[in-house]
């Protein structure tokens, strides 16, 4: 018996994969009582640094759907490229795009929204702000500090960078036409996406950019502070998104950055979500312990991009000798994390039984700066189907043994139904 039509639409999933062999067979005589260990199990798809076409995610959403999985986290704007067309701010993608062919319409988010909602999967949207919004400045460049400025001047400090990474831009606080721009983009994104969740981003605010603004200097020039800017920032557009009758999701840099950062006064846990990405537990830690609702993403663990090396010329760290200690192999977030690692990983480690009731699960993430259409389906499959095991029913068997040996004949079996029903996923053995 199914109390929803998304239990159905899961215990549908587990009776298809009863049938098995050739000629085929049908598992019988079974009593199955299922139901997930976390509500919240999903993947994040960055479409800023490179774009995806709406198949690509739709043909996503329906592989997350066979596993389980139920959210779409799309990271759809980055400093890189604003594909998504917005009636009330046409200029942002129009100029801001990598091109007209590389857009989503207001149609193409309605196939993808109700795509979602045919096959059991919330598509939550992410137009990440006040960082990482370098395409914004092709639009509006007098809103965006230190656009188009090379990220890390020569002989600069890794400190003194202006960006995470190329390229930059940062929307600017202090003025007021910021807010016109921005509250018409969250206005209309909310009624494009109809989930209760929308995310903030506010992850990876440089002190550089910020700095290099001279509106920005004059207000640091009369004592103010980078952490009082966000605070200006998160002040004005909070209050907003709640009116909207959504529940903000943030990166957790907004509250636990060692340099920007708010107090968490300001957000409160009634109101907000966060997503942890780095220190693994230590972070979860810290978020839950201060009364937040909480995703896992943990770089450590959930990058998927992770272990490819890095996307930047002229790279320092590949000038070595060939005997040198490769490590990350010159990716910041490497080594690569397989479906083991992914597997492995308990979200709640080190939480009071009552801590771990706030984390409401875990995203893999694929930024997509050395990926897209060519790779998609590779690089997230199978790895977030382990991912998906472990949020549906977790690692460990009745006896608390993590039961990865079990995992790897069950994964290498669903690899090739996953490939039967065209999601070209990556082998895991032998044939």
């Amino acid at each position: 018996m199914a109390a929803t039509p998304w239990a159905a639409m899961r215990g549908l999933e587990s009776f298809s994969q009863l049938v098995w062999g050739h000629p085929a067979r049908i598992a019988a005589g079974l009593i199955i009582s299922d139901w997930p260990l976390f509500e919240h199990r999903g993947v994040l798809l960055d479409t800023s640094r490179n774009y995806f076409g709406v198949e690509d995610l739709l043909r996503l959403i329906g592989a997350m759907s066979a596993n389980k999985l139920n959210v779409f986290h799309w990271h759809i704007t980055d400093s890189q490229s604003f594909p998504l067309v917005l009636k009330s701010e046409p200029e942002l993608a129009a100029k801001g795009s990598y091109g007209p062919d590389m857009l989503y319409s207001a149609e193409d988010v309605k196939r993808v929204v109700e795509f979602g909602l045919e096959h059991g999967v919330r598509i939550i949207p992410e137009i990440d702000m006040p960082g990482h919004t370098g395409s914004w400045a092709e639009a509006y460049p007098e809103i965006v500090a230190c656009a188009n400025m090379f990220w890390w001047p020569a002989g600069a400090p890794w400190e003194e960078r202006l960006a995470a990474e190329p390229g930059t831009g940062h929307l600017n606080p202090l003025i007021p036409k910021t807010y016109d721009v921005v509250k018409n983009v969250v206005k209309e994104t909310t009624t494009l996406f109809p989930d209760t969740f929308y995310h903030g981003g506010a992850d990876e605010v440089v002190p550089g950019c910020w700095k290099a603004d001279p509106t920005i200097q004059k207000y640091l020039a009369n004592n103010g502070t980078l952490s009082q800017v966000l605070e200006i920032f998160i002040n004005n557009t909070h209050p907003y998104i709640l009116s909207l009758n959504r529940t903000a999701v943030y990166w957790e840099d907004v509250i636990l950055d060692s340099e920007i950062k708010i107090d968490p006064s300001i957000l409160p846990p009634e109101t907000t979500i966060m997503q942890t990405w780095n220190r693994g537990p230590n972070n979860t830690k810290l978020l839950v312990s201060a009364g937040y609702r909480t995703i896992v993403s943990s770089s450590d663990f959930y990058y998927l991009d992770c272990g490819h090396g890095d996307f930047t010329g002229n790279n320092s760290a590949y000038d070595q000798h060939p005997d040198f200690e490769q490590k990350k192999g010159g990716s910041w977030c490497g080594p690569f994390k397989s479906w083991q690692l992914i597997y492995n990983y308990d979200i709640t480690r080190g939480l009071t039984e009552e801590e771990a009731k706030l984390v409401l699960g875990g995203e893999v993430a694929l930024w997509s700066e050395q990926s897209d259409s060519r790779v998609l389906d590779s690089r997230i499959w199978p790895r977030a189907s382990a991912l998906a095991e472990a949020m549906w029913s977790g690692n460990r068997d009745e006896n608390g043994k993590k039961r990865s040996a079990d995992a790897t004949d069950r994964l290498n079996e669903w690899v090739n139904r996953m490939v039967s029903r065209g999601v070209k996923a990556e082998p895991i053995q032998p044939l």
